[in-house]
C-alpha cells in the first residue's frame, strides 16, 4: 500500500485495518509524517508537527494491539489538534505570538479523551489569532489545497487544510461564530459542530465562553461520528458540559431515511446565495428525498438581528477571556482581534442585556421550530469558497461580514448542533457546501443523515493533487 493510499484512508477504515492486523499504527503514522514533512512547508497547516511523540504513541498502540488491549474504535489512528487545545508540556499558542512560551502542565479534556481512545497525535494545527477571524500579522496563513488564492476559512484554518490535503484523517476544530463550518466549506471537508456543552471546553483557550464549541473535522460524517463519540460527555473539570449519556453516533439505518422530516425555508436558504451553492443545496435535498426523507416547509425565525448581535456579544466575552493581557499588552495583538476586544469593552451593560434577551428569544424560537422537523437544511456559507482578495473586503464592508455569517453565527447563538458537508465545486474549482441543523443533542441524527447523503455523493471523495499543488 503506497503512502498516498494510506494518507487518504479514513479514520474508521484505518482503525478496522489495524484491528485486522492488515496495517500497523506505526506504518500509517510514518506515512503521514512523511507527507507532512513533504507538503507542510508549502501548505502551512501544521504550526508544530510532533514526529517523535507520534511515533512513540504509534508504537505503544501497536504493542497494546499485540496484547489484545484495544482502547476503542479509534485505536492507533493518527489525528491532529487545533493549537488552542492544551497539551501537557507542549506549546499551545492559540495562534497568538504572546502565548509562544505557554506549555500547559496537563492535557485538556478533549486531548486526554482522544489519548485514552488510543489515537496518535501528529501535531498542532495553525489557527487564526485567539480563534477570531484573522491570522496574527506575524503568522503566514495556511494555503487552501484546492487553489492557492482561495480562503481557507477561519478560525480552524489549519484543521481544514490538513484534513483536505491528506495530512491527517481527522482534526479537532472549534466554532464560536462559524470556525468549524467556514474551513469545512472552504476546504471541502466535513465538520460537526456539536450542541453547546456536548464537548467539554476544559483545557481549550477561550474566545467567548457561551459561544465556543469544540468538534471534529474529517473527510466524512462517519469519521466525525467516531471522533465525537470519543470526546463527548460530562466532565467534572467543566461544569457546563452536558450530563446526557453519549450515544453510538454510528447507529441507525443509513440506507434509507424513510419518515425523516427535513425543514426547508427556501427564502432563507436562497436569498443572496450564489447559484452554485443553491444548486448544491437543491441536489442534497433531492438526494435525501430519494432516500425517503420528507421535506417540510418551515419559516426560520428572523436572523439578521441575531447575526448582527454576534460580534458585540463575542466581544464582551472575549474581553473577559483576555483580561489578563488586554489592553495591557495591546501592542502584541493583531488589529482584528484587538478591534473586537475594544468593541466588547465599549458595550454598555444595558446593550449587552438587550442582546442576551434577544439571544434567549431566538433560541426559544429555534427550539420550537425543531420540534416539528428532524433536520433543517441550509447552505453552510452563501458563496462558493471565496478568494483571499474577496475576504479582504470583509474588513471594510460590514454588510459582507453579516452575509458571510448568515448561516453560522445564529446557530452558535442558539447552541444547536450542525453538520457541514461538501456538495460540489464550481467550474473554476471552488468548493461549495451545505449544512444540516438538528435539535439539541441530536448529533446522532446529523451523522446518520450525513452518512446517508455521502453514500450517494462523490464530493467528499474528491482530492486535491497528492503532491499538495493546486487541483485543476
Amino acid at each position: 500500500m503506497t503512502d498516498d493510499t494510506l494518507a487518504w484512508m479514513g479514520m474508521a477504515d484505518t482503525a478496522q485495518r489495524i484491528r485486522r492486523k492488515e496495517l500497523s499504527s506505526l506504518e500509517v503514522t510514518q506515512a503521514l509524517l512523511q507527507r507532512i514533512e513533504r507538503l507542510n512547508p508549502r501548505l502551512g497547516a501544521f504550526v508544530l508537527p510532533l514526529p517523535e511523540l507520534a511515533l512513540a504513541q504509534a508504537r505503544e498502540a501497536d504493542q497494546r494491539a499485540a496484547r489484545g488491549d484495544w482502547a476503542g474504535p479509534l485505536h492507533g489512528v493518527p489525528m491532529a489538534l487545533k493549537d488552542l487545545c492544551w497539551t501537557a508540556g507542549i506549546a499551545t499558542t492559540a495562534g497568538m505570538p504572546l502565548h509562544a512560551g505557554f506549555r500547559p502542565d496537563r492535557d485538556g479534556t478533549v486531548v486526554r479523551r482522544l489519548r485514552e481512545a488510543g489515537t496518535v497525535l501528529l501535531g498542532k494545527l495553525k489557527m487564526t489569532e485567539g480563534a477570531f477571524s484573522a491570522h496574527h500579522p506575524d503568522i503566514v496563513p495556511p494555503m487552501n489545497p484546492w487553489r492557492e488564492d482561495l480562503w481557507t476559512g477561519v478560525s480552524s484554518s489549519g484543521s481544514g487544510v490538513a484534513v483536505a490535503s491528506g495530512l491527517c484523517p481527522g482534526a479537532i476544530g472549534t466554532d464560536t461564530g462559524g470556525s468549524i463550518r467556514f474551513p469545512a466549506a472552504a476546504n471541502a471537508v466535513t465538520g460537526l459542530k456539536p450542541t453547546w456543552g456536548r464537548v467539554s471546553r476544559h483545557g481549550a483557550f477561550e474566545l467567548a465562553a457561551s459561544l465556543d464549541h469544540l468538534g471534529p473535522m474529517c473527510r466524512d460524517a462517519t469519521d466525525c461520528g467516531l471522533m465525537l463519540g470519543a470526546i463527548a460527555g460530562a466532565d467534572p473539570d467543566d461544569p457546563t458540559a452536558l450530563q446526557a449519556p453519549v450515544p453510538d453516533y454510528l447507529a441507525g439505518d443509513v440506507q434509507r431515511l424513510d419518515g425523516l422530516r427535513i425543514g426547508i425555508d427556501e427564502a432563507y436558504a436562497t436569498h443572496e446565495v450564489e447559484a452554485p451553492v443553491v444548486a448544491g443545496w437543491q441536489a442534497m435535498l433531492e438526494t435525501l428525498v430519494r432516500l425517503g426523507a420528507r421535506p417540510v416547509s418551515v419559516r426560520m425565525p428572523p436572523v439578521d438581528t441575531i447575526v448582527a448581535d454576534w460580534a458585540p456579544h463575542c466581544g464582551v466575552e472575549a474581553a473577559v477571556a483576555h483580561a489578563a493581557s488586554f489592553p495591557s499588552r495591546r501592542s502584541e495583538y493583531g488589529p482584528v482581534l484587538a478591534a473586537v476586544l475594544d468593541l466588547g469593552l465599549r458595550l454598555s451593560a444595558t446593550d449587552y442585556q438587550t442582546i442576551l434577551l434577544r439571544r434567549a428569544e431566538f433560541t426559544g424560537r429555534m427550539n420550537g421550530l425543531m420540534k416539528d422537523i428532524d433536520v433543517l437544511l441550509t447552505p453552510a456559507i452563501p458563496f462558493a469558497a471565496p478568494s483571499n482578495e474577496q475576504i479582504a473586503t470583509l474588513r471594510q464592508d460590514p454588510a459582507y461580514r453579516l452575509r458571510l455569517s448568515r448561516y453560522t453565527a445564529a446557530f452558535d447563538m442558539s447552541g444547536h448542533p450542525t453538520l457541514t458537508l461538501p456538495t460540489g465545486f464550481t467550474d473554476d474549482g471552488r468548493p461549495v457546501a451545505a449544512q444540516l441543523i438538528a435539535g439539541t443533542l441530536q448529533e446522532a441524527t446529523l451523522v446518520r443523515v450525513g452518512r446517508a447523503f455521502q453514500a450517494q455523493s462523490p464530493w467528499h471523495l474528491k482530492r486535491p493533487f497528492s503532491d499538495g499543488s493546486c487541483a485543476s
